[in-house]
């Protein structure tokens, strides 16, 4: 198999310290793309103190399909996300999180979610819907701090979506670059941010039901990263006006209805 010169789907994973979960991760995704000549996977590893990065790259094979990016700086999630998104030359650039949480199966069904309404811009997994399964919770206090988080969404992020969080969303290519050279917040909140950018730029969010198992390895610190959220969270929509003060969205071409 040859890297794809014009790839119609990107899928991009961060990953911090996850020497652990991340090589088993790889091969999974390898084994179900191996029949989809038109991917490129591309895994940012942030910065780590483990061999994160050499064991990805063992797992990896060789493997064109696979690409391991290793920054040299560790500034958090939505950071190596960013630098992969911005990297991403498919039609559908989809973000996940390297424990798989979402199974790889529910990119075929946002894949056809596409097909079928060509109008949406971005799907994001949500595991608030009625129609998600959650195969295993997380804890209570988890839930519960991440239910506080959402009402705090409501308020100061995005409205009408339940769940923000769900490390699981896909974009059209056409709403990749405008939204990721724009954010800005490289801690666990630039999800909302990219949400709150794309709401203010005109392009249309649409949430899906998912499969959701929960992984007891959460790289978010319980005691101290939903403080930093909040911080963040409040100011999002500032931040967002004042990015697009500064570099305004160009008038929509006909390229954003393809």
């Amino acid at each position: 198999m040859s890297t794809p010169s014009n790839p119609s789907l990107s899928i991009v994973i961060p990953a911090y310290n996850e020497e652990r979960r991340l090589p088993g991760t790889i091969r999974d995704v390898r084994s179900f793309f191996a029949r989809f000549p038109q991917v490129e996977v591309i895994v940012v590893v942030e910065k780590s103190t483990d061999r994160t990065v050499e064991l990805a790259k063992e797992a990896a094979g060789g493997d064109p399909m696979i690409q391991i990016v290793a920054n040299d700086v560790q500034r958090g999630k939505g950071y190596a996300v960013k630098c992969g998104m911005l990297r991403a030359r498919g039609q559908f650039v989809f973000f996940m999180d390297a424990d798989l949480s979402t199974p790889l199966a529910e990119v075929l069904k946002f894949l056809a979610e596409f097909q079928a309404q060509p109008e949406v811009d971005i799907l994001i997994g949500s595991r608030a819907e009625a129609k998600s399964q959650i195969i295993k919770k997380q804890s209570w206090v988890r839930r519960n701090m991440g239910r506080s988080f959402n009402r705090f969404v409501q308020v100061f992020g995005v409205e009408g979506i339940k769940d923000t969080q769900c490390g699981f969303k896909a974009f059209r290519k056409r709403a990749v670059e405008p939204v990721f050279s724009r954010q800005t917040l490289n801690g666990f909140a630039f999800d909302v941010e990219i949400l709150v950018l794309a709401q203010m730029m005109g392009f249309k969010i649409q949430t899906i039901p998912v499969r959701w198992v929960n992984s007891p390895d959460s790289k978010v610190r319980i005691w101290l990263d939903p403080f930093k959220m909040l911080i963040d969270l409040i100011r999002i929509k500032r931040l967002a006006r004042r990015t697009l003060r500064a570099r305004p969205l160009e008038p929509l071409s006909d390229s954003h209805a393809q």
